[in-house]
């Protein structure tokens, strides 16, 4: 029992938003949630608009939720604090994120949910403070993709 949840819990490769293809677009046209010390900006992706991001098909390893984490060289100067924060916001996600793996995968599992998290806070947080507002970050997300999901009353899956 123990080995299986934390399989669950482990962060693959497939789960770290890192193509160019899906980066830009997500800073471009996405939208946001803001809680400080972290700012969520969030873009869903269907199964036609990743087709048609990338020339020669959709690459292998795309899971259906992707986060990114960026912390801001002028907020953090020194790298050995942005490696930190960057640690406590990936560990906050890491721990917390099934909720919303489990709605995305039920309503958009050939399309994906892309996450951004920026570190906007002057000085080193506490993981504590850190995993609470990650929670509120995912909670606010949760809602938003049911409200979204439930406007057509359809699973894009289904469409």
């Amino acid at each position: 029992m123990e080995e299986q949840r934390t399989h669950k819990l482990r962060f693959h490769k497939e789960e770290r938003l890192r193509l160019k293809n899906l980066v830009e677009p997500l800073f471009r046209e996405g939208e946001g949630y803001y809680d400080f010390p972290l700012r969520l900006v969030w873009r869903i992706v269907d199964r036609k608009n990743l087709e048609n991001t990338f020339r020669n098909g959709i690459p292998e390893g795309i899971s259906p939720l992707q986060m990114m984490v960026t912390v801001p060289k002028k907020k953090r100067r020194h790298a050995v604090d942005r490696v930190k924060m960057r640690r406590r916001i990936r560990e906050a996600y890491r721990l917390n994120r099934l909720p919303l793996k489990e709605l995305i995968t039920k309503y958009n599992s050939d399309g994906t949910l892309s996450l951004g998290f920026i570190y906007i806070s002057q000085n080193n947080e506490d993981y504590s403070l850190v995993e609470r507002k990650m929670q509120r970050l995912l909670q606010k997300m949760e809602k938003r993709i049911k409200d979204y999901f439930n406007a057509d009353k359809t699973p894009l899956n289904e469409q």
